[in-house]
């Protein structure tokens, strides 16, 4: 009798883990995957979307994680901006045209300068 209980237990023990992994690994993706909600004059401008964007840039860094997404001007350009971690533990920063689609640049970010953006940003922005 014992045993037959153990089983059960175990059954439910191992399926409720199961789905508890599911849905972290659902909530940790969908956050990573995420991006700040884009400025909308700047998204009027763009001529392909953010998800389209997002395909280019998985497709030249596949075995990362997006860990953010931007839409901002660069350099006089309208950018999407992805920071992928990739495999090694570094950041790759890959800019998608928002109006061809191309690739614009690929930066490899070391630690000291991931420090140095992650400083930038926090800083507060100033109102023109």
């Amino acid at each position: 009798m014992i045993f037959k209980n153990f089983k059960v237990v175990n059954f439910v023990f191992f399926a409720l883990l199961a789905v508890g992994v599911s849905v972290l690994s659902l909530s940790t993706a969908s956050a990573q995957e995420g991006a700040e909600k884009p400025n909308p004059k700047l998204a009027k401008q763009a001529k392909i979307s953010m998800e389209k964007a997002r395909g280019i840039a998985r497709a030249k860094e596949p075995n990362g994680i997006i860990e953010g997404a931007e839409l901002e001007k660069e350099h006089g350009k309208l950018v999407y901006s992805f920071d992928i971690r990739n495999p090694k533990g570094t950041i790759t920063e890959i800019q998608v045209s928002a109006k061809t689609g191309k690739i614009v640049s690929v930066e490899e970010e070391d630690a000291a300068a991931e420090a140095k953006e992650k400083a930038e940003d926090a800083k507060p922005k100033k109102k023109n």
